[in-house]
C-alpha cells in the first residue's frame, strides 16, 4: 500500500481521505490543515489511526512517504506541490493544476526532473457513463464526431469571487472533451459571458473548433433548475448523458442522416433523409470517479506510466481556460 499524506481537509479533502481509506492500493499516513477545527473533524473521523499536522512542511517529513495528494486553493496549492515534488513524492493534485501557464510548467519539470508522476483530480473521465462514450468514440459505433454540446447549470451554490463559472464548472467538460478526443487541441477557442455579481461571470458559453468537429460548452451559476447534460453526436450515432437523473443517465440513440447519389439535386427532394433507429439505455453500475482515479493513479505509479489525467493533459486543459478567458476580459 501506498503511504499518503493529505494535505487540506477544507472542502474537497475530506472526499479525498474518504476514498484513499475506501481504496486497498492506499494508507492514509498522515492528513495536514492549518485550521484546527478541520483537524478535529478530521480525528473525529479517522481517530488514531492517522498522524495530524498544521505546518504541512512537517507533514512532509513523515516517514516513508510515496504519495501527497493537495486539495488547497490554487495559491498555495502551487507552493505546496513544488516542495511535494522537491521532496520526492507522487502528486495527486485537484483541478486546475494552476491558473497560469509558467506553474503549470514548472510543475511539469519538477516531475521530470525527479521521475515522478502528477495525477490531476479531473475526476469526470473516471465516470463509468463518461468510460462507456469513450469506448463507443473508440470502437467506430458513433463515427466521426461531429460535435460535443454540454450544458452544467445550477443556482450557486456558491457566486465566487476569485473565478467565473467557467473556470468552476467548464473545466470538468473540458477534460471530458479533451479525453474523447485524445488529446486534440483546437483550431480556434472564443468565450462570452455575463457578470452580475460582482465582477466574475456568472454564466459562459464556450465554443471550440476542431479540425473534424465543434463543441459548445455553457457554464452557468445562475439557473432556475440543476442540470447537468451532455451531448456528443457521431455521424453514425449520438448520445445522450444526464448526469442529474437517478436512473437511465446515458441513452444511446441509433440516429442520423442517410444521404444518397441523388439528395438534395431536384426540386421537392432539398431535404436529407433522416434515419430513425432505436435507442439503448445500457445497464452501467454506479461507480465512485474519485476512487476509480484514485485506483487508476495507484496502478500508474506501480507501473511507471502517466495517468489519463497526467500534468500533459492537465496543460491542454489550462491552455483552454486561458485563452477563452482573453475573450472573457473583453467587457
Amino acid at each position: 500500500m501506498l503511504k499518503t499524506l493529505l494535505i487540506g481537509f477544507g472542502y474537497w479533502g475530506p472526499n479525498i481521505a474518504k476514498n484513499l481509506k475506501a481504496s486497498s492500493n492506499f494508507e492514509l499516513t498522515a492528513i495536514c490543515d492549518i485550521s484546527e477545527t478541520n483537524l478535529a473533524r478530521a480525528r473525529g473521523i479517522y481517530g488514531d489511526e492517522v498522524n495530524y499536522f498544521t505546518d504541512w512542511r512537517k507533514a512532509l517529513e513523515t516517514d516513508r512517504l510515496e504519495v501527497c495528494a493537495v486539495a488547497l486553493r490554487n495559491k498555495p496549492q502551487q507552493e505546496v506541490s513544488t516542495a511535494v515534488l522537491k521532496h520526492g513524492l507522487h502528486l495527486f493534485i485537484e483541478k486546475p493544476m494552476a491558473t497560469n501557464m509558467e506553474d503549470a510548467l514548472n510543475l511539469k519539470e519538477l516531475a521530470a526532473n525527479h521521475k515522478r508522476l502528477i495525477h490531476v483530480d479531473h475526476l469526470l473521465i473516471y465516470n463509468p457513463f463518461i468510460r462507456r462514450i469513450k469506448h463507443l468514440i473508440d470502437c467506430g459505433e458513433l463515427g466521426d464526431l461531429i460535435y460535443f454540446e454540454s450544458n452544467r447549470a445550477n443556482l450557486g451554490p456558491h457566486i465566487k469571487k476569485d473565478m467565473n463559472a467557467m473556470w468552476d464548472l467548464a473545466v470538468h467538460d473540458i477534460a471530458v472533451l479533451d479525453y474523447f478526443s485524445g488529446g486534440k487541441k483546437p483550431l480556434t477557442v472564443n468565450c462570452v459571458g455575463q457578470s452580475k455579481f460582482g465582477n466574475e461571470e456568472v454564466i459562459t458559453y464556450l465554443t471550440l473548433k476542431f479540425d473534424t468537429f465543434a463543441a459548445m460548452i455553457k457554464s452557468n451559476w445562475f439557473s432556475p433548475v440543476k442540470e447537468r447534460t451532455m451531448i456528443v453526436s457521431g455521424d453514425k450515432k449520438m448520445v445522450i448523458f444526464d448526469e442529474a437523473k437517478e436512473s437511465e443517465k446515458l441513452a444511446i440513440y441509433d440516429k442520423g442522416i442517410d444521404l444518397t447519389d441523388t439528395s438534395y439535386q431536384t426540386y421537392g427532394h432539398l431535404e436529407a433523409k433522416m434515419r430513425m433507429g432505436d435507442v439503448l439505455l445500457p445497464n452501467i453500475s454506479p461507480e465512485d470517479a474519485l476512487l476509480n482515479g484514485l485506483n487508476h493513479f495507484s496502478e500508474c505509479i506501480k507501473t511507471n506510466r502517466h495517468s489519463d489525467s497526467d500534468e500533459e493533459a492537465a496543460i491542454r486543459i489550462l491552455d483552454i481556460l486561458l485563452k477563452a478567458n482573453e475573450g472573457l476580459s473583453i467587457k
